[in-house]
């Protein structure tokens, strides 16, 4: 791994977990830097930079999506510190034994059946009902009964 920076893609090609996974093992393992990436290390680690993102926002109150105000120099410094938590989180992962893609694809699939669509539309939005309960938006605090049970059916 070298010291040059790539140029961004523009071919709309993306990059893997996995791409980014496998080049951090490479990039700890020639500057002999393993020794120090225990869970909590790389944990710690990943706090701190999650400040430093936050500090990106600090005292910008509400930002619009796209952040259309922000100079270009912003834009890139965020996405560096994006990048350094997302890096971190990854190196965490495999460091840990866990499949950061499939862990995630897991709980995206068990938060669908935790908010069922159904329960966060308006009326308006759905085709047809003549329930009152259903005319409701639910609130996303109070579906906590069956969790448990369905995460144990998906894991078996």
């Amino acid at each position: 791994m070298t010291g040059e920076v790539p140029k961004e893609d523009g071919g709309g090609g993306g990059v893997s977990l996995e791409d980014l996974r496998q080049k951090m093992v490479d990039f700890a393992k020639e500057r002999d830097w393993e020794k120090y990436h225990s869970p909590r290390n790389l944990l710690l680690a990943l706090v701190g930079e999650v400040g430093e993102l936050s500090e990106c926002f600090q005292w910008k109150g509400e930002v619009p999506k796209g952040l259309p105000d922000w100079k270009e120099e912003e834009k890139q410094h965020l996405g560096e510190e994006l990048s350094d938590v997302l890096l971190y989180l990854v190196q965490l992962s495999h460091y840990c034994g866990i499949d950061l893609g499939k862990a995630a694809l897991r709980k995206v699939h068990l938060n669908a059946i935790k908010h069922p669509v159904n329960r966060y539309i308006s009326q308006d939005k759905k085709e047809s009902s003549s329930d009152d309960d259903e005319k409701k938006i639910t609130n996303p605090d109070n579906n906590n009964s069956n969790c448990n049970e369905i995460s144990e059916n998906l894991q078996n």
